[in-house]
C-alpha cells in the first residue's frame, strides 16, 4: 500500500544527489509530498508538487500508478530517476505516456552578475510597466490561462507574499509577461517564465527573468532554472547560467 510521508528523512537516501529543487521542496516540507512503499524502509518514493512527480529506487507499479487525492488534473510530468522506473511508466501508461527530452541547468550562483541584470531591465520599453508581484497581479495571472503557471501552487496571495516572489510586464495595466516562483524550497525557488503569446520574442522574458534573479540575488535567494525547451535553455544561458545535461521525462495524459 502506497503512504504518504510525514517524515520525509526516511526517503531521503533514494533522493539524495538529484539535483531537483522540486524534490527539495518536498522533503523539507516546504511544498508538495512525498509518498513511499513503505514508511518505515522505503524502496520505491515519489516526490509531488505541482505538474510534476519525481520517481526514485526500485520500479513499483503500484507507485508509478498511484494518484494522490489532491491531484486533480488529468496531465503530469513524471520524471525517473532511473531507467528501470522509465520502463514501468511506460508499461503502466502505454501510450498515454509521451517522452520527451527536458534541459537541466547547473546551480552556479557565483556566476549570476546583479548588475548586469539590472542594467538588462533598463532596456524595458517605455510602453510597458514592470511591478512586483501583488496582490492584485496575483489574483490577475490565475485568471489567465497562459500566466497561471506564474501563481498556480500558491492556493492563495498570503501563501504567495509569504514564500514567492515575482514580477510582472504590463501593457495598458494588463499583464503579457512574468516571472515568478513556481516553488520555494529553503533558501531558493524554482523560476515560471511565462508571455502572453502575442507578445512573445520581443524580449519580455528576459527583462522579467532579470528582474526576479536580481531580487533572488539580492534576498539571498538562489533562482533555480530548469527547462523545457531549447528556447528555455538559450534565455537560461543569456541570463549567465550555463546548460547542464539532458533528462528523459514522460508528459502523462489521462492521470
Amino acid at each position: 500500500m502506497i503512504r504518504k510521508l510525514w517524515d520525509t528523512t526516511a526517503a531521503e537516501a533514494l533522493f539524495a544527489g538529484w539535483e531537483e529543487t522540486l524534490i527539495w521542496s518536498c522533503l523539507q516540507g516546504c511544498m508538495g509530498e512525498i509518498y513511499v512503499d513503505d514508511p518505515e524502509e522505503p524502496l520505491s518514493a515519489m516526490a509531488i508538487v505541482g505538474d510534476f512527480c519525481f520517481l526514485a529506487g526500485n520500479p513499483s507499479e503500484e507507485l508509478v500508478s498511484f494518484k494522490p487525492e489532491h491531484c486533480q488534473q488529468d496531465f503530469i510530468i513524471m520524471v525517473p530517476r532511473e531507467n528501470r522506473m522509465a520502463k514501468q511508466i511506460e508499461r503502466s501508461y502505454m501510450d498515454r505516456a509521451r517522452m520527451v527530452s527536458r534541459y537541466a541547468i547547473k546551480k552556479e550562483p557565483d556566476r549570476l552578475d546583479r548588475e548586469k541584470l539590472e542594467r538588462t531591465v533598463l532596456n524595458l520599453p517605455a510602453e510597458y510597466e514592470l511591478r512586483q508581484m501583488d496582490r492584485e497581479l496575483f489574483y490577475k495571472c490565475r485568471k489567465e490561462r497562459w500566466s497561471s503557471d506564474l501563481v498556480s501552487q500558491f492556493t492563495e496571495y498570503e501563501a504567495y507574499e509569504s514564500h514567492g516572489l515575482g514580477v510582472v510586464i504590463l501593457k495598458d495595466g494588463v499583464p503579457v509577461s512574468g516571472a515568478s516562483s513556481y516553488a520555494y524550497y529553503n533558501g531558493g525557488i524554482e523560476i515560471e517564465i511565462d508571455t502572453k503569446e502575442e507578445y512573445r520574442r520581443q524580449g519580455l522574458a528576459f527583462i522579467c527573468g532579470a528582474k526576479l534573479i536580481s531580487e533572488c540575488l539580492t534576498r539571498n535567494l538562489y533562482p533555480s532554472w530548469d527547462a523545457q525547451n531549447k528556447w528555455s535553455v538559450a534565455l537560461a544561458e543569456k541570463l549567465g547560467y550555463r546548460y547542464s545535461h539532458t533528462y528523459a521525462a514522460y508528459e502523462i495524459w489521462g492521470y
